[in-house]
């Protein structure tokens, strides 16, 4: 339900001043122009007034629970001019009681019954039509915030979906080596076991839309990539190069993974030799790029047709809205990912 106009103590103060520099105004009129005794033009002025700034209220207070749609405002304008007509008839024929016998200031008011209708009418229109106002502006906003916080859930949803797709091909992964390992290697085994403990309570505590340092990002990749190594052995290597100034920028937490996941898969599933996965991060025009380098055979495989990738590149479209943030490209039997990040 929308908020009362008359909730915001600024719109309370201009309400109420407005309605005593009337009520001024009102008084000189009677007592000025009509020559009105003043204590008869000020019980008039302060009864008609106050009266009148009830009625006010009272439809102020109305259109909150009923506002009319497009097409509907002849309703209104029939309300307006019925409690003006209330209005009126209520002053015409309740003063006389509260006001001692004179019969220049009832002759006074029976002539200016017209005029005195006329302004209520118009005084009551123009509350209503503001009101009106008020709460169709207020009814969008309110339809723009739910629409903005239905995409928002949508979006994280998504962003939520995508962690979750990833998450599991990576433990499958694990818990394999590490089956493997605990027969012939039980230290080992318990090494990856640390390891992948620490990486998943690391990767838990981060949503998916949480901005991290390049530094902090450079510490959880470090512990997936020990424990990718322990699965590889001395067949994979990794160069990680970066510059002071990297360190303080920010990126999306855990966007990392997806890609050296994506490299080590290419670089070492149709090879038994070393490998060695680079990855550079630079600043440039506001933005820090991030590259991630791996071999492949040009003629057995297709890098960039899994997962990863196209889940990285849906990623930072749904947290910066933009298709140009993920760029690839494979040349001398060598493949190439790069992720810019915009800056703030």
């Amino acid at each position: 339900m929308s908020a009362s106009p008359l909730t915001n103590v600024k719109n309370r103060l201009i309400f109420g001043t407005s309605w005593l520099i009337w009520t001024s105004l009102y008084f000189k009129m009677l007592h000025v122009d009509f020559e009105v005794r003043w204590d008869a033009a000020f019980i008039d002025a302060l009864v008609s007034n106050g009266l009148l700034a009830l009625l006010c209220l009272l439809v102020m207070i109305n259109l909150r629970f009923y506002n009319p749609r497009k097409g509907k405002f002849i309703h209104l304008m029939a309300l307006c001019l019925g409690i003006s007509g209330i209005w009126s008839a209520i002053i015409r024929f309740g003063l006389p009681f509260l006001l001692p016998s004179d019969s220049d200031y009832f002759t006074t008011l029976e002539r200016s019954m017209p005029i005195r209708f006329d302004m209520a009418f118009l005084i009551i229109s123009c509350c209503a039509l503001v009101s009106t106002l008020w709460y169709s502006q207020e009814e969008q906003h309110e339809n723009e915030q739910r629409k903005i916080d239905a995409e928002k859930l949508a979006r994280e949803a998504e962003l939520f979906k995508l962690r979750q797709q990833l998450q599991p091909h990576f433990l499958f992964n694990s818990l394999n080596s590490i089956s493997a390992l605990a027969a012939s290697q039980p230290q080992q085994a318990r090494n990856m076991i640390q390891q992948l403990s620490d990486f998943l309570r690391g990767t838990l505590k981060k949503e998916d839309h949480q901005q991290v340092n390049w530094k902090e990002e450079l510490q959880y990749l470090n512990l997936y990539l020990e424990i990718e190594k322990v699965r590889f052995g001395h067949r994979l290597s990794t160069e990680i190069v970066s510059s002071v100034e990297t360190d303080d920028m920010i990126l999306p937490a855990m966007i990392l993974q997806p890609l050296v996941e994506n490299a080590i898969k290419f670089g070492l599933y149709d090879t038994t030799e070393s490998v060695v996965i680079s990855i550079y991060a630079r600043k440039e025009n506001n933005y820090l790029f991030v590259t991630v380098r791996n071999p492949f055979d040009e003629e057995t495989s297709r890098p960039g047709t899994g997962f990863g990738l196209s889940s990285v590149q849906r990623r930072l479209y749904l947290l910066f809205a933009r298709n140009d943030l993920l760029e690839c490209n494979a040349a001398n039997n060598v493949y190439t990912t790069t992720i810019k990040i915009p800056q703030p």
